[in-house]
């Protein structure tokens, strides 16, 4: 069940709440609600006036504790919010707005506590009542606070270095990434603006050439000199057809 969001008023303290004072205040916190109970269970017995003042003037004390509690929880929520993960995030918001409400118990707290010093049973009784659900509400806050801690990592000076070299890390993959692709397009760039590099021949590719060459010629001296002779024994039969023809007419 999901307590109603209620937000408190701001107040502009003319100083500056140092980080990390939040863990021991709760440390207060937690306890002085614990020893309120016991000392008034105890004067159930005792019924002794003194100790029921002296449980007053804690009960007063454990407001302003409680108040110290929230006020440095903000301030160490505000350091921590951005390095979580969303889950811690939700989690921490979950956590401040249990503190308010804590906060505000510890007043309704000290009502009834004024109001069973007038020596009324109920008054008493209610009183005990609204107590143990504060001592049971701070229990649950402290186990959330631990949460936050040892799971989410808030306010862990280990998790944030390493927050920030995991940072570093995945800035250098990025540009180690982008580094061959810039270097592929600033080649092909320069390779498209160059003129055709010349044919070069290899000292392998120069016999085969020459060769080619020489067959070619050889080719071209066997086909002139068979047209050649071709057309010389084409002559020769021209001139003994000629030759046989002249002592016939002769004779005739």
């Amino acid at each position: 069940m999901e307590l109603p969001v209620i937000t408190l008023p701001k107040v502009d303290l003319p100083f500056d709440i140092p980080v990390l004072l939040h863990p021991p205040v709760d440390h207060f916190a937690i306890v002085l609600p614990v020893v309120i109970l016991l000392l008034e269970f105890y004067n159930l017995f005792a019924r002794r006036k003194s100790i029921g003042a002296f449980s007053f003037l804690l009960l007063v004390l454990t407001v302003i504790v409680f108040m110290g509690a929230y006020l440095t929880g903000s301030t160490d929520g505000k350091e921590a919010y951005d390095l979580l993960t969303p889950e811690g995030q939700a989690a921490l918001k979950a956590h401040k707005l249990l503190g308010t409400y804590l906060l505000l118990a510890t007043g309704v707290v000290l009502f009834f506590k004024l109001l069973a010093m007038t020596g009324k049973s109920y008054f008493k009784f209610f009183f005990f009542v609204v107590l143990l659900a504060l001592i049971a509400g701070t229990f649950e806050q402290g186990e959330h606070g631990g949460e936050l801690v040892y799971k989410y990592g808030a306010n862990v000076e280990r998790v944030k270095t390493l927050d920030d070299e995991l940072f570093d890390v995945k800035e250098e993959l990025e540009d180690a990434t982008d580094a061959p692709t810039e270097v592929k397009k600033e080649v092909t760039k320069e390779v498209t603006q160059e003129e055709p590099a010349p044919t070069i021949v290899t000292p392998e590719e120069k016999p085969q050439s020459a060769n080619a060459t020489v067959e070619t010629l050889l080719d071209s001296a066997k086909k002139e000199m068979e047209e050649a002779s071709q057309k010389a024994l084409e002559k020769a039969n021209e001139t003994v057809e000629h030759a046989v023809e002249i002592p016939t007419t002769t004779i005739e």
